[in-house]
């Protein structure tokens, strides 16, 4: 990235620069992207850039509990609750299916400023592994942060061995105007699946800056679904590589967004290997003034052969001032594939709104009724249904 592409000096670098404790080279070189950096292009960060963010301080006991006290959580499975990048233990437990483990060196996706901005300031999150062969349920992994001009950097790494099997339940929430900044780095096994169900609902005023790396081995499954309806400016970006063949990685998700809110869904799914699929279907409602991004990337090497790709963005504009950025890419060196992608955009039918309100509906739950409607496909590629029916209680909460 050039310095022609980013903030190199600024009050907010320099602060996170300065707590990075010699950790921030990467960082301090890279500098904020400005919209002049082709993957920020629809995402500016400048107000990143003007604020002096401080380490978020630690909570008290009716701080966090205050904070969970509203959310959708599911009642059954394992839990793990971090609080201004903090484990909160008397919070939560791990079955015995799910091991503890230590991190281990990773990429540092060191073109990526979500990852550099981590690396930087990392933060110990939850390490797990899951056993060859084992069926681990459900974790529910709680991320709650709170207060003014401070930012977390919570760094995940999961592991399933060969067969096993996980559904992870990621929830954010929060109060006040910060930064969440975490990472995951996720590996999934030869023939393992791990359904990633995310629940994006922080404050009004705060950032989100997430970016899951996930690297997937023969007959593995790496199924995800994003809810982002959060945040001032909220990114979740997922850099994915289909490793051998039969693979399959899916990146779906839903963006609701209204006043002057921002919510971008990013994704680059790499095929390095033969007899792969991968599927990604992202709708967006926006009302207001809300923005917002998808930029959906699939890369075939010419090693992958029999590629099977889908990438499918459709967005719903509520008002005149709301506005979708939309930008799916193939980048394709085999010659054997079937890969498709396709954008629309559009507002509600008003044949449809003339004809629930002649059947004496209110106007207000009629254009409830038809954008419900719309998101419906979406929400059903959400296979479990314990979280498919949280974040059905969350739209229409």
């Amino acid at each position: 990235m050039s310095v022609e592409t980013t903030v190199q000096t600024s009050p907010g670098l320099e602060a996170f620069v300065g707590r990075a404790a010699g950790h921030g080279t990467a960082l301090a070189a890279m500098g904020i992207p400005t919209r002049r950096a082709e993957a920020w292009r629809y995402t500016p960060l400048r107000a990143f850039a003007d604020t002096v963010w401080a380490e978020a301080p630690a909570l008290s006991d009716a701080q966090v509990q205050a904070l969970l006290a509203d959310l959708p959580l599911p009642k059954a499975g394992s839990r793990v609750v971090f609080a201004n990048g903090r484990k909160v233990d008397v919070l939560g437990s791990l079955s015995e299916s799910i091991l503890v483990s230590a991190a281990e060196p990773v990429d540092p996706r060191e073109d990526r400023f979500s990852a550099v901005l981590n690396a930087a300031l990392a933060q110990d999150g939850l390490s797990v592994r899951v056993a060859a062969g084992t069926d681990a349920g459900m974790l529910t992994l709680g991320s709650l942060t709170s207060g003014d001009a401070v930012s977390t950097h919570l760094r995940h790494r999961i592991v399933l061995e060969e067969g096993a099997s996980l559904t992870l339940y990621d929830l954010n929430a929060g109060e006040g105007r910060y930064v969440a900044n975490p990472r995951f780095d996720i590996v999934v096994g030869k023939g393992a699946r791990l359904t990633h169900v995310k629940l994006q609902q922080d404050s009004q005023t705060a950032g989100h800056l997430a970016i899951i790396a996930a690297s997937v081995d023969a007959g593995g499954n790496y199924d995800s679904f994003t809810l982002n309806h959060g945040g001032e400016l909220a990114r979740h970006e997922v850099v994915s590589t289909l490793n051998a063949p039969h693979a399959q990685v899916h990146v779906n998700g839903i963006q609701i967004v209204d006043g002057n809110r921002l919510n971008d869904l990013t994704s680059m799914i790499h095929h390095a290997a033969p007899d792969c699929g991968s599927r990604q279907t992202v709708k967006t409602v926006l009302s207001e003034n809300g923005q917002g991004v998808f930029q959906g990337k699939i890369l075939v090497d010419r090693i992958a052969q029999k590629t099977d790709g889908y990438q499918m963005n459709q967005a719903l504009l509520l008002s005149e001032k709301a506005q979708i950025n939309s930008k799916p890419e193939l980048e394709i060196y085999a010659d054997d594939v079937k890969c498709s992608h396709g954008a629309t955009v559009g507002a509600l039918d008003d044949e449809q709104l003339f004809y629930l309100r002649s059947r004496g509906i209110p106007e207000a739950e009629a254009r409830d009724i038809l954008v419900r409607a719309f998101l419906l496909d979406a929400l059903d590629l959400v296979t479990d249904e314990t979280l498919r029916d949280l974040l059905q209680r969350s739209i229409r909460a």
